[in-house]
């Protein structure tokens, strides 16, 4: 059996994406003024985004506490990551915000961290694809 195929691989994965996010979305609200000085992304940015990482990190925390693997969810989480990522890429390239490179570098960081994730979310997901078929079929 893969590493990516155990049945505790996912849950880890949501773990460790419930971390981060919790991690992040605590210091950008505990420290939102001098995080937006040192980076130069708006307060209210740093505010906004904080408040939805430590939600989703709650989220991310009741997946991977389930008993039972919660497959479209974690598929969503995934595809929010590269959401997450492509958006990290527009702030960076698109929006014309005085970012310095502490800036760029913490939005980079947040990037290449949801990538990462989402990649082992889905090679999760398709390990342990076909035995959650079979056990979808072993249940009916």
């Amino acid at each position: 059996m893969s590493l990516f195929a155990s049945p505790r691989f996912l849950p880890r994965v949501m773990w460790a994406d419930a971390a981060s996010c919790a991690a992040t979305g605590a210091l950008q609200l505990a420290a939102t003024e001098p995080l937006a000085q040192l980076t130069g992304l708006p307060s209210s940015l740093l505010t906004g985004t904080g408040i939805f990482l430590l939600a989703y990190a709650l989220a991310a925390g009741w997946m991977a506490r389930r008993q039972s693997v919660p497959r479209t969810l974690i598929g969503l989480v995934a595809v929010g990551n590269l959401g997450w990522a492509l958006g990290c890429a527009a702030l960076i390239f698109g929006t014309g915000l005085p970012l310095n490179a502490w800036g760029v570098a913490w939005v980079a960081a947040q990037a290449v961290v949801v990538l990462a994730l989402a990649d082992l979310q889905w090679a999760g997901l398709r390990a342990t694809r076909h035995a959650a078929a079979g056990g979808q079929q072993a249940a009916a």
